[in-house]
């Protein structure tokens, strides 16, 4: 969340990112309200400190008119201690409900956008940072969709997975149970050449985790809730790799700290339907390998560069066409500050497919996890994070199937053949 301290101090510059979020005038009230509960908070602050600064004065005193046996003057100063104490539960439970009501409205502030994440309301208000200008695949007279390829090749079966789950719960199999394989060891082998530590966390989180980088209270109706247990299975790595530097204060020399991690990912997908998300398009239970990174708030914009290239060495290395969007304030994540998304071409259906979101979220994570660093100074400062799908599995391998079939079968990117262990389907 935004720090306090930030909408007091920096408020023209958080109404006008807020703004290019398509926040309405009546919900940018919202942040004049966090200032005027903040003020209460701090005034009622002071109030319960001299309350108990008096208690404290008072306490010496009863015992010096003991000591002296003036035990009349004690009593009754006792009974003035004792209004005090009163007086102090009730400012203490007041100051309770004042802060519980001001992290309700930081809850729901979501990130300022960087002063370079252009305006806009739609996913066609992106802009395009890195088009693609090489030809596109050109594939044979009877081309098939990757749903269609998924059949003839019996490489993965959607009915099979609503008979066993429901819709959007693919069932791999055969060479395509091996292809799914083969990329997530690609990704991992590829993000550890790149310095990242590979991490196998847990694919439940409890609400602290999901509440620490953004998922809560944001997307609640898009995680699986296991109610009995009060857990969430995680709609990707980034929530409980990132929690791994929950409450921990770090040291400059600590920077950065970059993981990696493979798991599956869980997303109700609520309202998702059309023939936009027909096949592996959009699917409730997906493959994916994220990329985390702890950085110092000075370096951590040259660092989401350095994420971006590894992404796109990812990209050429699959051979597959691809495209960087900017995307608009009205696009982006709640908790991201920066978001560019990767788009692979997908060539039978003749449309661009979302495979990565690389983010920087500045201190908005850090604020909710307490991830902290001692600087030069001795002056403990917020971290930055930042995150990247590298990659999600479940659209790149319908990019690879349509766009590499031929009149012989579908050939394997040579990245993949050590992986694979055949170049052909």
């Amino acid at each position: 969340m935004l720090q306090l301290k930030t909408i007091r101090d920096e408020k023209r510059r958080i109404l006008k990112g807020l703004r290019k979020r398509n926040w309405s005038d009546d919900q940018l009230k919202i942040v004049n309200q966090v200032i005027k509960l903040d003020e209460a908070r701090r005034s009622g602050q002071k109030a319960v400190d001299d309350l108990l600064a008096e208690q404290n004065k008072m306490a010496k005193q009863i015992g010096q008119l003991m000591a002296q046996g003036k035990k009349e003057e004690a009593e009754t100063m006792k009974t003035i201690v004792a209004g005090y104490k009163e007086q102090s539960k009730a400012l203490e439970e007041q100051q309770r409900q004042i802060q519980a009501d001001l992290d309700e409205l930081l809850y729901s502030i979501p990130n300022c956008p960087h002063s370079s994440v252009p305006a806009g309301k739609t996913p066609e208000d992106n802009t395009v940072a890195k088009d693609w200008d090489k030809p596109f695949p050109e594939l044979p007279a009877d081309a098939l969709a990757h749903w269609d390829l998924g059949k003839k090749y019996n490489l993965f079966d959607l009915e099979l997975g609503v008979k066993l789950t429901g819709a959007g719960f693919p069932v791999y199999r055969g060479k395509g149970a091996r292809l799914q394989r083969a990329l997530i060891q690609f990704f991992l082998d590829e993000a550890g050449k790149a310095g990242f530590e590979e991490i196998i966390p847990p694919h439940l989180v409890n609400e602290d985790s999901a509440r620490g980088t953004g998922q809560l209270p944001d997307k609640e109706g898009q995680m699986y809730h296991c109610t009995e247990d009060n857990l969430y299975l995680i709609p990707t790595a980034e929530v409980p790799v990132t929690n791994i530097v929950r409450d921990d204060i770090l040291a400059e020399k600590d920077f950065p700290i970059k993981m990696t991690a493979y798991t599956p990912c869980f997303r109700r997908e609520a309202g998702a339907w059309g023939a936009h998300v027909r096949g592996l398009n959009r699917v409730h239970q997906f493959d994916k390998v994220e990329i985390v990174v702890i950085e110092h708030p000075d370096k951590s914009y040259k660092t989401l560069q350095s994420m971006l290239r590894h992404v796109e060495k990812l990209m050429k290395k699959l051979e597959l066409p691809y495209r960087i969007l900017l995307l608009c304030g009205g696009d982006m994540g709640f908790a991201s500050a920066k978001t560019y998304d990767f788009e692979v071409w997908s060539a039978a259906q003749k449309r661009w497919l979302e495979v990565s979101s690389v983010s920087n979220f500045e201190t908005y994570q850090t604020n909710r996890l307490k991830t902290r660093y001692k600087d030069a100074n001795g002056q403990t400062q917020l971290a930055h994070s930042l995150n990247g799908s590298a990659m999600a599995l479940a659209r790149i391998v319908a990019a690879l199937l349509e766009n590499n079939q031929t009149a012989e079968g579908i050939a394997i990117p040579k990245a993949l053949w050590k992986y694979t262990g055949f170049k052909m389907i």
